[in-house]
């Protein structure tokens, strides 16, 4: 085998902590007491967590980047409003509104249904809330139109009267009632219609918007408030009602950290219990119960003041980052296992500091890489545009390097005082000394509780558990053998050839309501959405950004041309402009508007016959119109991202300078960039953690098939995902940003066991790799599964997800580590270590 040396920077590493493990072992309590101050003086950032709390649901999950944002601030500075003149159409955000959706599986227009509609709207404009000693009802707070609340098209189609409704012949999508042009698709939902005619004959659903002025927001909440009060304690009996606001979204995600309290606890005695258990010897002095309890503590520690210190500078804090101590425990266990493995290593009878110096020549090095390899490929989500993972990705990473200094400086001391223990041969309880031999006559509970310090009197080590045995005399052997690398082989084409599969099915964009908990009332809400109100969609507004000369009529054709592109789309149902209407207005009054100096002048009377279309013309003092807008109704609330971009497409093929704007845009945007930004993320880490691993680990082809690990993890990860139905949106981002390091976690352990391996025979290095490290990366594993499985029981989505991604990302990564990369270093080889 060829030899090389690519030890440079590993070699006098080693050397620095060999000297800090002696340090460490022989000034322990120093290390002991000054980690546990800097993390309570850290800790007390915690005191300013409800100030730094950013849970705003546009700022932390779209873009920060995103197009629709500088479109909406065109919008918003071009068309500033008339709040005497409200129209739900021309919002350039969501609004402020409260809304209910009343459902009959049979039909929703009859007068016992439409009564109890009734009552309920009356109960809701009649409703008082106290707010600072005044009376607040909804004409109080209402958005006006001309001096009125604006009302429901539908009850205003029956006057308020539920008899009515016998005798008006609905019509739909459009209803004419006198001059108006009412949009039932707006209010009725599940309609259908008599055979070959636009008259209803019933309908499943009515839904109701209450839309309030954005002025005192402190009032109009609490006016909503009541409103969610009101509808969920009214009893009904011929109609169900579900219900929402436009704040529902933003409370019930601020709800989502509450539901996870409780699992923290739940999780840390899991883990407790499992790391306990796992250190557990029947021998009462080599037991590492202590150290596994400290190596908890330590994580603790890291979360403590990772959080406190981004805190105290003052850091926003998003709710994905409460996933951070689930994650961080999981890492800082499986760095504990890896450190107790290499002091089992070592010789009984040496000193404590030689005892800790060589732990640290052996997993030092080991748990550099992967803390290096996990933080990098956080810090490096930090370059995403989405918020919610910024956040994460940065205080995660934070709590990884302190989680690396705790484990160096506080678990290494706590080994130390273990090792003083073990070295005076004294009981992991009593820290009684007892004796080492068993004298003769005693009972079985005298030898299991009052005996200990036993040791490999061949090697001088500390005796092997059965799990390390088995890897060493069972797994090693096996998992080399030429039927099993050919088995393992034909294993890992089927794995990615269902990854990719996995790949191409993958979904992408985050549904807003899944930010919500399960058990959230805008859940039936959405529900009821989607089922009864999907055929038609949002109305969009076309900006007109350039001036246009109207009144001709090659500038018409052109525009006409623009618009018919856009109704060629198959989800765009009709165009309402102003200057149509106004057309038909000069046409009914035959009036001729065919020169610049006719049209602005009769342009003023149609304005004053129909005031809204004052809100869709920018116009100077003089009558030139800067820019102007039209809408678009779509259909098939499905189609999302497909819609916004053919949209934005037909605008940019268009000779005339369009924008195309709606609030829901905002949150679109996610669908044009997260598969980029993704893989932008990605790419850049998979770089860095190649030239982690080519600096750390002494051996270039080891090197690369541990990039090849990450790779493949990553597509097996990615494919199941999709299996697992599990979008691509910013919050299993995260988690595929995690997946970079803890892929590396597995693999980089056993690489750089093998390659440090003395043996000469690739499938004894192999063994060998496995016999020292195959048990602590298993242990790593459960660990951290365990440390995320209460998440798996959480209402929320967020939590949910961070479980699944999570669960992919270890299954994987312990196989490539246990069974893929093993087999690969035996088949293709690499250079030795020197």
């Amino acid at each position: 085998m060829a030899k090389c040396h690519t030890d440079c920077i590993e070699k006098p590493l080693v050397i620095c902590f060999q000297r800090l493990g002696y340090f460490i072992g022989s000034h322990p309590l120093w290390f002991l007491i000054i980690p546990l101050i800097l993390a309570a003086g850290l800790g007390s950032g915690f005191y300013f967590l409800d100030d730094r709390l950013s849970n705003d649901l546009e700022k932390q999950f779209t873009p920060s980047d995103g197009q629709a944002k500088t479109e909406r601030k065109y919008v918003q500075e071009t068309f500033p409003g008339n709040d005497s003149m409200f129209s739900s159409l021309r919002l350039s955000t969501d609004g402020n509104f409260a809304t209910f959706i009343a459902t009959n599986d049979r039909n929703i227009l009859t007068v016992e249904s439409l009564q109890e509609i009734l009552q309920l709207d009356s109960k809701i404009r009649s409703m008082v809330v106290e707010f600072d000693g005044q009376s607040i009802a909804f004409k109080n707070v209402c958005a006006v139109l001309m001096g009125s609340c604006i009302s429901n098209d539908i009850l205003d189609v029956i006057d308020y009267n539920a008899t009515h409704i016998e005798a008006v012949n609905l019509t739909y999508p459009w209803y004419f009632l006198g001059f108006q042009n009412i949009p039932l698709y707006r209010s009725l939902g599940s309609v259908k219609l008599y055979e070959g005619t636009s008259r209803v004959e019933n309908a499943q659903a009515i839904q109701l918007y209450y839309y309030l002025r954005e002025e005192d927001k402190s009032k109009t909440d609490l006016w909503l408030k009541g409103f969610i009060n009101l509808v969920a304690n009214e009893p009904t009996t011929s109609i169900r009602v579900s219900y929402s606001t436009s704040m529902s979204r933003q409370w019930e995600f601020e709800e989502s950290p509450d539901s996870v309290i409780s699992l923290f606890s739940i999780t840390y005695t899991i883990v407790i219990t499992f790391s306990i258990l796992s250190c557990w010897r029947m021998d009462n002095v080599r037991s590492k119960v202590w150290v596994a309890t400290c190596g908890v503590i330590a994580t603790g520690m890291a979360v403590l003041s990772g959080f406190g210190m981004l805190l105290l500078i003052g850091e926003p804090f998003v709710m994905t980052a409460a996933s951070c101590p689930f994650l961080i425990l999981g890492i800082g266990i499986d760095d504990m296992f890896i450190m107790i493995s290499c002091w089992q290593r070592t010789k009984v009878h040496d000193s404590v500091p030689e005892r800790l110096s060589n732990t640290y020549r052996e997993a030092a090095i080991s748990i550099t890489i992967t803390t290096l390899t996990d933080a990098l490929a956080l810090f490096l989500g930090c370059i995403t545009s989405f918020g919610s993972v910024r956040s994460f990705c940065l205080y995660a990473g934070i709590s990884i390097c302190f989680c690396y200094l705790y484990n160096i400086t506080f678990l290494g001391a706590c080994m130390a005082l273990n090792g003083q223990r073990e070295g005076e041969n004294k009981h992991w309880f009593t820290c009684a000394k007892i004796p080492e031999d068993v004298p003769d006559g005693k009972s079985k509970a005298s030898r299991i509780c009052c005996f200990g310090g036993r040791y490999d009197q061949t090697t001088g080590n500390e005796e092997s558990e059965l799990m390390s045995r088995i890897f060493e005399k069972k797994y090693g052997p096996f998992l080399t053998h030429k039927v099993t690398k050919s088995i393992v082989g034909v294993i890992y084409v089927a794995y990615l050839a269902v990854s990719i599969y996995g790949c191409t099915t993958l979904q992408e964009g985050l549904d807003i309501s899944n930010l919500a908990l399960d058990d959230s009332y805008i859940k039936e809400y959405y529900d009821d959405e989607r089922l009864h109100f999907s055929e038609y969609y949002y109305s969009a507004m076309v900006v007109i950004k350039q001036p246009i000369a109207y009144w001709d009529k090659e500038e018409l054709k052109t525009l006409d041309t623009c618009i018919a592109d856009f109704e060629s789309l198959k989800y765009v149902n009709n165009t309402f402009a102003w200057f149509r209407y106004y057309q038909e207005y000069a046409n009914g009054w035959k009036l001729n508007i065919s020169y610049q100096e006719a049209y602005q002048t009769n342009l003023t009377y149609f304005l004053a016959s129909s005031p809204l279309f004052r809100e869709d013309i920018n116009m100077t003092a003089d009558g030139v119109i800067q820019a102007s807008r039209f809408f678009i109704q779509t259909l098939d609330r499905n189609t999302e991202d497909d819609m916004m971009t053919g949209l934005r497409t037909a605008a940019e093929n268009c000779p005339i300078d369009l924008l195309v704007y709606h609030p829901a845009f905002i949150y679109f945007d996610q669908y044009t960039v997260i598969v980029g930004n993704t893989i932008q993320t990605l790419l850049v880490a998979v770089v860095v953690m190649l030239i982690i691993a080519l600096v750390l680990i002494p051996s270039p082809v080891c090197s690369l098939w541990v990039v090849f690990a990450i790779c493949s993890v990553i597509v097996g990860v990615t494919g199941f995902m999709a299996l697992w139905s599990v979008s691509l949106d910013s919050i299993s981002m995260i988690n595929l940003i995690m997946s970079i390091g803890f892929s590396v976690d597995f693999s980089a352990h056993i690489s750089y066991a093998f390659v440090s391996s003395s043996e000469s025979d690739v499938n004894k290095r192999a063994m060998d790799a496995l016999a020292q490290l195959g048990y602590p990366v298993l242990q790593g594993a459960l660990s951290t599964i365990l440390g995320v499985l209460a998440l798996s029981f959480s209402k929320s989505y967020i939590f949910r997800t961070f479980f699944k991604v999570m669960f992919l990302v270890i299954t994987f990564g312990v196989c490539h580590g246990l069974m893929f990369i093993p087999v690969f270093l035996t088949l293709f080889g690499v250079c030795k270590c020197c």
